[in-house]
């Protein structure tokens, strides 16, 4: 009976390291992945950052276009003045936008995204596998030695 809690009492305990310790490897690995983001693969995030950037229709103008095709009956869009400053901003607005979507790259930003992520792992999980194989290996040569030692004072 006590061997059984002693069983499961070291399940318990192993399982939860591991589970602790998986949560701080992705949670560093995230850490990484968005410092070397923001300083290193600068370019890996500005996709996303163009698509805020796209000017947002004037409500004016999307409530015209509707009328528009829902009416058969007339085929004249007739703007107020208001309209026309409101889509003239709009379309110096989108003509700007439109100049830096150009510019953007969707190719570079997307491999540096991959870079910064794949990078992050490797950062992370280098050290993690070092250190784990370096107490693997100590252990392996104290049971080595104690082993030898033990063999040799037993002949004596």
């Amino acid at each position: 009976m006590f061997k059984k809690n002693t069983l499961i009492r070291t399940i318990y305990l192993y399982t939860f390291s591991l589970v602790g310790l998986v949560l701080v490897v992705i949670g560093g690995v995230r850490f990484v992945d968005m410092g070397l983001k923001a300083w290193v693969f600068t370019r890996a995030d500005e996709e996303q950052r163009m698509w805020q950037k796209q000017p947002p229709m004037p409500m004016v103008a999307e409530k015209r276009i509707e009328g528009a095709v829902q009416s058969t009956t007339s085929k004249e869009v007739v703007f107020t003045d208001e309209e026309k400053t409101a889509m003239q901003e709009w379309l110096a607005s989108y003509a700007n936008w439109k100049t830096q979507q150009e510019k953007f790259d969707p190719i570079t930003s997307q491999r540096q995204r991959e870079a910064a992520g794949a990078l992050s792992f490797i950062l992370v999980g280098l050290p993690l596998y070092f250190y784990h194989w370096r107490v693997i290996k100590r252990e392996k040569s104290e049971e080595a030695n104690g082993g030898e030692e033990l063999g040799t004072s037993n002949r004596g």
